[in-house]
């Protein structure tokens, strides 16, 4: 069965780092996508990132863009590396996968939640 779980969350204060992530497991990941979404409250989905499987293309939300690293092992475990944090960043991070060749995702995790204090 096909399983993304994420770890990593935490409460951490303005400026501070953090360290996401995400172990995909269930099926073979090799050639696929996977990558971050976040949610706050009372806002809709937002992309964060995402790499891509066979050539590792990697794209960044404009708005973490210089702040996050996202990056990828070969035991199919992403990392997103979110540093100088801000309040705006505080939601629920959500792992997922595309299938390689796919518009879109198909594979979510529970999520983890991300809190930055001010």
């Amino acid at each position: 069965q096909a399983q993304l779980v994420e770890s990593g969350g935490g409460l951490v204060q303005t400026g501070e780092s953090l360290r996401l992530s995400c172990a995909a497991s269930g099926r073979t990941w090799t050639r696929d996508t996977l990558g971050w979404f976040r949610q706050a409250p009372g806002k809709e989905r937002e992309f964060v990132a995402d790499i891509s499987g066979v050539d590792r293309e990697i794209f960044y939300a404009d708005s973490v863009q210089g702040r996050f690293t996202i990056s990828r092992d070969n035991s199919n475990t992403i990392y997103l590396q979110m540093n100088n944090l801000k309040p705006e960043d505080t939601a629920v991070y959500v792992c997922a996968a595309k299938k390689y060749g796919a518009s879109r995702y198909d594979y979510w995790g529970q999520g983890t939640q991300v809190t930055v204090s001010s």
